[in-house]
């Protein structure tokens, strides 16, 4: 876990780049907020962006493989040290995989110019090369327990050079976005399935006595194993009736496996409350998508996939990054001004994005779609503003 000690070095360089979570995390929450901000009146061709492909694939892509990958990214370059006690990967190799990753942005935006091959290759070096390095990182350091994690690394990164080969025949993708979207959903699934109760029985250890996290047991083996089958069912079988009523046992399971971590005993702490609200948007995405598979007239596709995409990728990786830099710059875990506004907008806007797929809102269904536009990318812009001094300073001495 991201609390474990790790053996230090004296630091030399700027502070942004002694960690991973640091430039990755203020640089990722940006683009997260600038991203979404553009994509409606994109969408509604009220501007324009010299990209070769599709508006809803420009969407999905930046998303799933340029803000998440971003996420993930510094998230791992922290907890990797911890998990393998090695050294974490700092100063000019870490500036080298950010100006990767910023390359890949730069060459996707501005696909029309450079062309959909240079941009293929451009953009897919970042997550390969990370994929590398964290290869090399549980190599090194025999943490064996962890190569579940590099597989859905390894997924993501199939996944990126698949959309550019599907873009390339069909002339857009769909089996590519779905592969994305799994291996992103089980990350979350098996990192938030151990920080998630291990952060709350820390905390209720110390403020609640009484009733902590179950551990992970057979059942939670279980939810993630018919999560994996249902992902897998459909990426490939995406209207597959099979795969709908598995959607449904997914999110059943996945619920009891949520329900077992106590979450009703941290409702006064907002740091955890994040992790556990966001957990619980991936059963009601998991029922939307199934529901929409067996009653498709009935119900969006998009219901279910914003529940999981916005309120439960978004949601955890906010989370996630306050906490994590709140804990790395020796700063208290607790939610200020700035994470308070982040986490509350969030939710309000991903609760808001489902309901409008929902169609229940008849002809305020468009500004209200806007309003979760722009919650989305508040959120995210109020995290990058509010906590850039601590990504972008010194660690803070506790007295």
């Amino acid at each position: 876990m991201l609390h474990n000690k790790v053996r230090a070095r004296p630091e030399h360089g700027p502070a942004f780049l002694s960690y991973g979570f640091r430039p990755f995390f203020f640089l990722g929450a940006l683009y997260a907020a600038l991203n979404i901000l553009f994509w409606l009146p994109f969408y509604f061709a009220e501007i324009e962006i010299p990209i070769v492909v599709g508006t809803v694939d420009w969407h999905v892509h930046e998303l799933l493989f340029g803000v998440l990958p971003a996420v993930i990214a510094g998230f791992l370059l922290t907890a990797i040290p911890n998990w393998t006690g090695r050294l974490p990967v700092k100063g000019t190799p870490l500036l080298l995989l950010v100006v990767i990753w910023l390359a890949g942005r730069i060459a996707f935006n501005f696909s029309a110019y450079f062309g959909l091959t240079v941009t293929a290759f451009v953009d897919s070096a970042f997550l390969l090369i990370f994929f590398g390095a964290v290869a090399i990182e549980i190599i090194a350091g025999k943490n064996w327990r962890n190569a579940r994690v590099l597989a859905l690394i390894g997924i993501l990164a199939a996944g990126n050079i698949a959309f550019y080969v599907e873009v390339s025949l069909f002339g857009e993708a769909s089996i590519s976005r779905r592969v994305g979207i799994t291996a992103i959903t089980l990350l979350v699934m098996l990192i938030g399935g151990r920080i998630i109760p291990s952060f709350t029985r820390n905390w209720l250890a110390r403020m609640k006595p009484g009733r902590l996290p179950t551990p992970f047991s057979k059942l939670d083996k279980v939810a993630l194993g018919f999560s994996i089958i249902t992902l897998a069912g459909w990426s490939i079988w995406p209207e597959s009736i099979f795969v709908g009523y598995l959607f449904l046992l997914a999110a059943a399971a996945n619920l009891v496996r949520l329900s077992r971590w106590a979450g009703d005993r941290i409702i006064g702490c907002y740091l955890l409350l994040i992790l556990h609200l966001a957990y619980l948007f991936l059963p009601i995405g998991f029922a939307l998508i199934g529901a929409h598979i067996l009653w498709p007239g009935q119900i969006s596709a998009a219901a279910g996939i914003h529940a999981v995409g916005m309120g439960g990728f978004g949601s955890m990786i906010l989370g996630v990054m306050v906490r994590t830099t709140r804990g790395h710059t020796g700063n208290d875990l607790k939610t200020d001004f700035g994470a308070q506004l982040a986490f509350t907008t969030i939710l309000l806007a991903s609760s808001l994005r489902v309901l409008v797929a929902l169609d229940l809102f008849g002809d305020f269904s468009q500004i209200l779609l806007r309003t979760a536009q722009f919650g989305w990318s508040f959120a995210f812009l109020s995290f990058a503003v509010f906590y850039a001094p601590k990504l972008w300073g010194a660690r803070r001495n506790k007295a």
